[in-house]
Parts: C-alpha cells; sequence; structure tokens
C-alpha cells in the first residue's frame, strides 16, 4: 500500500492523497478545488494519468468545492485514464460539486457512483 499525501502550499487547505490498492487506484482530493490548488492537484494525479489496465476511483466524499478549473482537471484525467484502458469513477459527490458537473453537462461523461 502507497501513501502520496500532497499538503497545498498556497495554505488554502487542499490536499490529495492517493493510495495504490489491489484492484484500483483510490485518489481522495480534500478541501476547495479551485483556481489556487488545481495545479498541485494537477501535479499529484501525474502518476496516476500514466496508468493503464486499471482502475482509478476519486473519492469526492472530502472534496467540499470545485471551480471550473478543478472540473478541467477531471476532464483531463478522464481523457488519459480512457487513452490509456483505465476505468475512471467518482464516487461520493457532494451536492455542490455535484451541481457543477450537472450544470456543465459533465454527469453523462463521467462514471459516478
Amino acid at each position: 500500500m502507497d501513501w502520496l499525501i500532497l499538503i497545498n502550499e498556497n495554505d488554502n487547505d487542499m490536499k490529495t492523497s492517493i493510495q495504490t490498492l489491489d484492484d484500483c487506484t483510490l485518489v481522495c482530493p480534500q478541501g476547495c478545488m479551485d483556481t489556487a490548488s488545481v495545479a498541485e492537484f494537477a501535479a499529484a494525479l501525474q502518476p496516476v494519468m500514466e496508468l493503464s489496465d486499471t482502475q482509478v476511483v476519486v473519492d469526492c466524499k472530502e472534496l467540499e468545492y470545485i471551480s471550473s478549473s478543478g472540473l478541467r482537471q477531471f476532464i483531463l484525467l478522464l481523457k488519459s485514464t480512457r487513452s490509456h484502458g483505465t476505468k475512471l469513477v467518482l464516487k461520493n459527490l457532494n451536492e455542490a460539486v455535484k451541481e457543477v458537473f450537472t450544470m456543465t453537462g459533465s454527469m453523462q461523461i463521467f462514471t459516478i457512483e
């Protein structure tokens, strides 16, 4: 089991943990994903975007907010996982996060549980 914890250097309470499990890679963003924090999230996702023939699960249980720049990063992750034959699943979207996905029409392109 591997853990990567990235604490945002901009002090805006965003961090990302990544855990490699037997059957998937679990990504857990925590806090508010906005323009100030999305670069750190993108950096944390770099190794995940290179995975192939596996499943990536993003557990959004502790993601309080997502801006359009955060949504863009999720779309880039989706494109990358698809090109590598990897399945991407989003879980536990709260109402505020779900609203951003709904308003942009993104609910239809992601697998959301």
